[in-house]
């Protein structure tokens, strides 16, 4: 009686186990569900889905380097320069010359560092706030700009895609400097700028590097359903 229920048991513990054994895995449909929910909530528009549309290369040398390359003057509109139509755009309170575009005073909300800045056109003051090229046209050379025509870099230069009106002194610090090198101060504009730069970089064919590609996912981490800027 003992010995058959011992063989009773071990025949159920051997089927047991071949059913165990020939069973198919369950696969972890969580884990592939959420990625898949998360890669449908990103916007098509996307700053972080245009990134992965940017090519990356390393760093082309500054050889022949100089503003000129992109025709170096602010473009006019009729009677108004570019420089004055982006002060006009960007600030408020505006007041300009009587009977021309030259923008006399005005008030911006700094997108850099986050300050109310007032301007008041003249020699010692004009500079407090500054054109900025979000990307940086020195950058721009390296990556990829040698390779358009010069009508295009000429556009580069005064699209208004690439033009801010900044704080003068930060300005000065970024320089020449990628995403990977230098951020806007107030980080709450951060995902705007990484954005805008990649819509500059898709629209002139420009490249970034590796390291610039890593900083501008890491800031759109924290805002994937970030869009890139229309136009200007």
């Amino acid at each position: 009686m003992v010995v058959a229920l011992a063989i009773a048991l071990m025949i159920v513990a051997l089927a047991i186990y071949a059913q165990l054994k020939s069973a198919k895995p369950v696969p972890d449909n969580n884990s592939t569900t959420s990625q898949s929910q998360l890669a449908a909530s990103i916007p098509k528009d996307s700053a972080i889905q245009a990134l992965g549309q940017l090519a990356i290369k390393g760093r082309a040398p500054m050889t022949g380097y100089t503003r000129q390359r992109f025709g170096g003057e602010w473009a006019s509109e009729g009677n108004c320069n570019m420089r004055d139509l982006i002060l006009a755009r960007d600030m408020t309170q505006v007041i300009d010359k009587p009977n021309t575009c030259e923008v006399e005073t005005g008030t911006l909300n700094d997108p850099y560092t986050g300050k109310v800045i007032n301007f008041q056109r003249g020699p010692s003051t004009s500079n407090a706030i500054q054109i900025d090229h979000v990307v940086a046209i020195g950058d721009a050379w390296q990556k990829g700009a040698q390779q358009i025509s010069l009508a295009s870099r000429e556009q580069l230069y005064n699209d208004p895609l690439e033009l801010l009106a900044v704080d003068g002194p930060t300005n000065m610090q970024k320089g020449d400097g990628d995403a990977a090198t230098w951020l806007p101060p107030n980080k709450a504009y951060r995902c705007r700028y990484v954005a805008r730069q990649i819509a500059v970089k898709l629209k002139y064919h420009l490249w970034v590097t590796s390291a610039e590609h890593d900083a501008m996912a890491r800031i759109l981490g924290s805002c994937p359903d970030q869009l890139l800027p229309i136009s200007n």
